[in-house]
């Protein structure tokens, strides 16, 4: 194997790859980055188990010349070396060559280094995915139904399928739900070619959380395939696979309140940046909670109060309230978190009782819904 690349593109496609690599795996090999040199172009395949990342950098783009072939070829390298090596090489064109069986040099400039590599028929071979449900949606709809929900998974191991988001159709629509048991996120949403028959899957929170950071920030189409114990997101030269967790996840339908006591209008991000503040110094058993107060002078009180440190209080102006009067305790992380995943729009807070929980959406649309279960002070 022989040929010469830029660095720069190099550089990018490894730094993808290496989200799927772990120092902790059973299988040594997945240490490695596999490397497979043809006519059309470089593949570089990245794998922990759970997750494999391929990424394909072609021979050309726009007429420019990324890669030249002198003679094709396939290894595995060590990942963390390599990307090292790479990331500090001195000039933009890199030669790689492979002489010996697996004794593999690395030139560009006047550095040129020496690495050892390993049998590529050793690597575990790519999953099987079939084309058992297809469909599409754009990059940047994809990064936001990510960050809206997957913050919500558990992080705990005892219920593994808590890990994950479900993933399912309803109705013609993709619905996805994430929950700890403490809260909950949903995001709706309807893809223009949805697959004919209905599915349901859990996919788990870190392969969406490094799926996330490969996205690019447009509306390029990305491809989702699901199959039986897969699902393949397939963007312009990225193949991204995951595990699907295994089990049935729990009917969280019958957890959203249908009737309400109290509902409050508020501006989101006003809101957010109150919580913000009374957070300071809320540190009540560690789980910073905080006090809300509403009634129907439409002004709003946040608190909290820690007996070591002092308290706040503040008062907001909300755009309506009605209802009963209503005291309730919640933990500030979490408000903060549904804030944010509902991002600075006007939103509408519906309570049913100070021990009931409590749903968040955004006044302008049902597609985002957040639902947090309050902790007993008063």
């Amino acid at each position: 194997m022989k040929f010469e690349i830029m660095r720069d593109w190099l550089l990018e496609g490894l730094n993808d790859v290496m989200k799927a690599i772990s120092q902790k795996v059973a299988n040594p090999i997945l240490t490695g980055v596999k490397i497979d040199v043809s006519e059309k172009g470089l593949t570089m395949t990245g794998s922990d188990s759970d997750i494999t990342i391929c990424t394909f950098i072609p021979i050309e783009e726009d007429g420019e010349q990324i890669i030249r072939v002198i003679e094709p070829g396939s290894i595995i390298l060590q990942a963390k070396v390599f990307s090292e090596i790479v990331r500090k090489l001195p000039t933009n064109s890199v030669t790689i060559e492979i002489e010996n069986g697996m004794q593999t040099h690395i030139k560009s400039g006047k550095s040129e280094f020496h690495l050892i590599g390993s049998n590529s028929d050793d690597y575990p071979v790519l999953p099987n995915v079939k084309d058992e449900y297809r469909f599409s949606l754009p990059a940047d709809l994809m990064k936001s139904l990510i960050k809206e929900t997957v913050f919500a998974v558990s992080q705990q191991e005892t219920r593994p399928i808590l890990t994950g988001v479900h993933w399912e159709t309803v109705n013609e629509k993709l619905v996805c739900v994430a929950t700890d048991s403490h809260r909950l996120a949903r995001r709706e949403l309807t893809p223009e070619l949805m697959p004919e028959s209905p599915f349901s899957v859990v996919i788990p929170g870190k392969s969406l959380q490094e799926l996330n950071k490969i996205l690019p920030d447009n509306s390029d189409l990305v491809e989702i395939v699901i199959a039986d114990q897969q699902v393949l997101f397939k963007s312009r030269n990225v193949l991204f696979y995951s595990r699907l967790l295994e089990g049935n996840y729990p009917d969280t339908s019958r957890l959203i309140p249908s009737e309400y006591k109290t509902t409050v209008t508020v501006n989101g991000r006003q809101l957010l940046q109150a919580i913000d503040r009374a957070s300071l110094l809320a540190r009540e058993e560690r789980n910073n909670i905080v006090r809300f107060f509403a009634d129907e002078g439409k002004m709003l009180e946040v608190s909290s109060n820690s007996p070591e440190i002092g308290k706040v209080e503040e008062l907001i102006e909300a755009i309506d309230v009605t209802g009963e009067d209503l005291k309730i305790s919640f933990s500030a992380k979490y408000m903060m978190d549904a804030l944010k995943a509902i991002d600075g729009q006007d939103i509408a807070i519906h309570f049913t009782g100070a021990m009931r929980p409590f749903i968040l959406k955004s006044i302008d649309s049902d597609s985002i819904l957040q639902l947090i279960l309050p902790v007993r002070t008063f």
